[in-house]
């Protein structure tokens, strides 16, 4: 059994982990999510999630005087034999604790290994949970001897403990973000993560010998995402710019991170041209319109919606007859956040069907809160799961 610390919208994360492992997946707090299958599971591939860990004890209450005792006495006695130095670090969510409680835990399993002869560094708690940086850094939970203990309350008032299996390489992340060769910010770009999630929302892990299409590839991130995850890759854009960015990253990967995808990118308009097929998956940022610094009067607003509106319906109409029955898609589109937090949604989410395509409803999250976003944006990115139908 295995446990997720998500990301800064949950909710994102969770959909993620749900469209991989179905029924499987479940909260089990407000930050963490558990899924209930067998293997451990490879942070690398979810940019929903921060931390991963398999789970290996469950208490029935939140006392942490009572947890603490119990992971000083396990750990005590299962470390007495190793014979290799051990880096600790311990991370609580949901717990009533402060840092230097748990940093005590961690001092008292210190304490006794020392007479064993083991030798641990501990990680400093300045705060209950360590970041996602710390972790990161010290390599918390990639081998025996870098280990980092999640204690996280459940909804339900149990509590878990769960020894990490990784945490998020955000080092990874920014290297493919800010190191490939062609960038552009005036045509925005979508960091790497929500690319990952898009990408597990429609494509099957497990079968990753798909092909799979962004009709608005711009510089190809979701298409160098696509080809770490091993499917073959099919791009295509508007601007003859882009096509030659996105040829000229997909080179960079194959020459710094020996990916092996076959690629092919094309000079083509979303709305009208045609592509040629397998077509496996479709997974794209649809156009999202002008960006806002504060929320448009209603007019403007309504402009915008009613041309964003237009031609995604026109790229939906287009694609429809090219690609086959059951064919998965995530595409991204834009969503309006007014003062409120309110948004505005485009026209077209309620009549997908008549376009030809089922949105697929989860379980643990409702359609309208698939959103990214940071809190100084005014135009989102609203994720549609969709199958064609």
């Amino acid at each position: 059994m295995n446990i997720a610390i998500l990301g800064r919208q949950p909710k994102l994360g969770i959909a993620e982990l749900e469209s991989q492992y179905g029924s499987a997946v479940s909260w089990l707090s407000v930050i963490s999510a558990l899924i209930e299958v067998d293997e451990p599971l490879d942070i690398t591939k979810f940019g929903g999630s921060l931390k991963m860990g398999k789970v290996t004890h469950a208490f029935e209450h939140s006392d942490w005087k009572r947890i603490g005792k119990y992971i000083s006495n396990h750990y005590s006695q299962a470390w007495k034999n190793v014979d290799h130095k051990i880096t600790l670090g311990i991370s609580v969510y949901g717990v009533s604790v402060s840092g230097k409680e748990i940093q005590r835990t961690g001092l008292a399993i210190k304490k006794n290994l020392k007479s064993s002869g083991v030798s641990i560094r501990l990680v400093p708690n300045k705060d209950v949970a360590l970041s996602t940086a710390t972790s990161h850094h010290n390599k918390l939970g990639l081998s025996p001897n870098k280990v980092e203990l999640i204690v996280i309350r459940a909804g339900d008032g149990r509590t878990v403990l769960a020894e990490s299996t990784g945490a998020q390489n955000i080092t990874a992340y920014a290297a493919r973000d800010q190191e490939r060769p062609k960038r552009d910010a005036f045509v925005g770009m979508l960091p790497p993560k929500l690319a990952q999630i898009m990408l597990n929302m429609a494509v099957d892990q497990s079968k990753p010998t798909g092909r799979v299409l962004d009709p608005f590839c711009g510089t190809g991130v979701l298409l160098q995402e696509a080809a770490l995850l091993g499917h073959d890759v099919y791009g295509s854009d508007l601007s003859e710019k882009m096509v030659d960015y996105s040829i000229a990253n997909l080179e960079w990967l194959a020459a710094t991170h020996h990916s092996k995808a076959k690629v092919d990118v094309m000079l083509a308009d979303a709305t009208k041209d045609s592509w040629s097929p397998p077509i496996d998956a479709v997974v794209c940022e649809a156009y999202l319109g002008q960006p806002f610094s504060a929320p448009p009067a209603s007019e403007k607003l309504h402009s915008v919606v009613t041309t964003c509106d237009k031609i995604i319906t026109a790229f939906f109409n287009n694609l429809a007859p090219q690609i086959e029955s059951g064919t998965p898609l995530c595409v991204a589109v834009p969503s309006w956040r007014d003062n409120n937090g309110d948004f505005t949604h485009l026209p077209l989410i309620k009549k997908l069907s008549s376009l030809g395509y089922e949105q697929i409803e989860l379980k643990t999250a409702r359609s309208h809160d698939l959103l990214y976003y940071r809190e100084d944006q005014i135009v989102a990115r609203e994720l549609l799961i969709l199958r064609k139908i």
